[in-house]
């Protein structure tokens, strides 16, 4: 899609991060304003992630808010050709 090697990875690390609490919102049937009390962010916020506005989150925010929920996150690393 036209981005450099870095961003496209900064891209689908916050869009995987999106899809499992948007996944987590869904499958505890909460509403937006409980779920912004659970990962202590405003409702707007919860707005913009279940609408996919990506470029409102940043890797950070995201984990910070899995957090808030309970959630463990993990990420592996693994060397340049091992990861395509």
């Amino acid at each position: 899609l036209g981005f450099a090697p870095e961003e496209a990875l900064n891209l689908k690390v916050r869009s995987d991060l999106m899809i499992e609490i948007s996944k987590m919102i869904e499958e505890q049937g909460l509403t937006q304003t409980a779920a912004a009390k659970l990962l202590k962010v405003t409702q707007p916020r919860i707005s913009d992630l279940v609408r996919g506005k990506i470029d409102r989150f940043s890797v950070d925010s995201l984990i910070e808010m899995l957090g808030h929920a309970g959630a463990n996150v993990s990420f592996k690393v693994v060397a340049g050709s091992e990861a395509a």
